[in-house]
């Protein structure tokens, strides 16, 4: 049986048929744009930190990923904006190209480039770089964010939180860091660690049971809010 085909004037929109129209800011796209942004900001914020970039550059790449990118990708669920991998990386590039406008330059360069390859039809040669390539070169950024992030949490701050570097300037390196940090652990530091841990995972176990309160609220967000009432608990009671 074949249905009947509808005039191009009748024809419902592809957004129309993945989205209702009827009151669809309030009840679906309002929603989803506040979670998206009480995520995107702190995330903003401390992937441009971790990147050794000013912190006005990761709000300014997040209005462009979430205003900018979401016009021209002509997608209705896309999401676009700092990358947590791409942190190690353009760390990387700041320090060897010896400024933070210098690689502003390298990044409008690589952006011609990216544009002058897509009018050629170019992007077949991503094809050729094999996935375990890629995978591992994620899995590697992911562990170096984890190694460096123990000592903070656990109290030693001798290098700033954008140091990804294995060799650092104390004179130490990631692993004697770890180890030192351990031996020299704050209670305070590894109370704000745990409950922050335990938070996150409760967060999202309740968020995956449905309920609607722990489903809107990031759980980061509230991680973080709690650690500087903790932080601040500490530092007037037992400074």
């Amino acid at each position: 049986m074949v249905e009947p085909t509808l005039p191009s004037s009748n024809r419902p929109s592809k957004a129309a048929a993945i989205l209702p129209t009827s009151g669809n800011f309030l009840r679906h796209d309002g929603p989803a744009g506040t979670v998206v942004f009480l995520v995107a900001l702190p995330l903003c914020l401390g992937i441009a930190l971790a990147s050794g970039a000013p912190l006005f550059a990761g709000i300014i790449s997040g209005i462009i990923g979430g205003l900018l990118v979401s016009v021209l990708s002509g997608s209705n669920v896309s999401v676009a904006g700092p990358a947590a991998g791409l942190a190690v990386i353009v760390a990387t590039a700041i320090r060897d190209l010896g400024s933070f406008q210098a690689f502003l330059t390298a990044v409008v360069l690589a952006g011609c480039f990216q544009i002058v390859f897509g009018l050629f039809r170019l992007g077949f040669i991503a094809d050729y770089i094999p996935n375990p390539v890629i995978k591992g070169m994620l899995a590697g950024i992911g562990l170096a964010i984890i190694f460096k992030q123990i000592p903070h949490a656990l109290g030693r701050d001798k290098d700033f939180e954008g140091d990804l570097a294995f060799l650092e300037a104390s004179g130490k390196n990631t692993l004697t860091d770890i180890v030192e940090s351990v031996l020299s652990a704050s209670p305070g530091a590894i109370l704000i660690a745990g409950v922050s841990l335990l938070l996150l995972l409760f967060w999202e176990r309740m968020a995956y049971r449905g309920n609607r309160f722990f489903a809107i609220m990031p759980g980061a967000l509230v991680v973080v809010v709690l650690g500087i009432v903790i932080n601040e608990a500490l530092g007037t009671v037992a400074p």
